[in-house]
């Protein structure tokens, strides 16, 4: 008998603690090459941020920076999915809102192409913060209301 909607079996055939359990893996999955892999992202994302965050400042045209915009969302992408694979825990960690701010804020570049530059100088504020901030904030879950153990 099914005491609650989250022990009933969805449409896959997956009880939400089977699903909790399978994306957020307890210790988290390591990925073949993962620190490699991270540094490459990483090393490629610094990169094209810079380009993008130069090209707007100087005024370069948009037909040169959006392949670059897109260049730093592919990266961002490759980060969040390595982070993901290892498990999806960070989503509702501060340092885990705070990226999927900045990938929202450089999203809406493309939409709000006159406001760019601020944007994007926000997003880099954003990634000082985050880079930097204390433990006891960067691991503080929103879901669970209390600090996690570092991965």
């Amino acid at each position: 008998m099914v005491r609650n909607a989250l022990d009933a079996p969805h449409a896959h055939g997956m009880t939400w603690p089977q699903i909790h359990r399978a994306l957020c893996p307890e210790p988290g999955r390591r990925p073949v090459h993962g620190r490699a892999w991270n540094i490459a992202f990483r090393s490629v994302h610094i990169a094209v941020t810079g380009i993008l965050l130069g090209g707007h400042a100087f005024d370069v045209p948009a037909a040169t920076l959006r392949p670059v915009l897109w260049a730093v969302i592919a990266s961002g992408g490759g980060l969040i999915a390595l982070e993901s694979y290892k498990t999806c825990d960070w989503v509702h960690q501060g340092w885990g809102v705070m990226l999927l701010a900045k990938l929202g804020l450089v999203c809406l570049v493309a939409f709000l192409w006159d406001l760019r530059l601020p944007i994007l100088l926000i997003v880099v504020v954003l990634a000082s913060i985050e880079s930097h901030m204390p433990a006891r904030f960067r691991h503080y879950s929103f879901l669970y209301g209390r600090v996690m153990k570092a991965q």
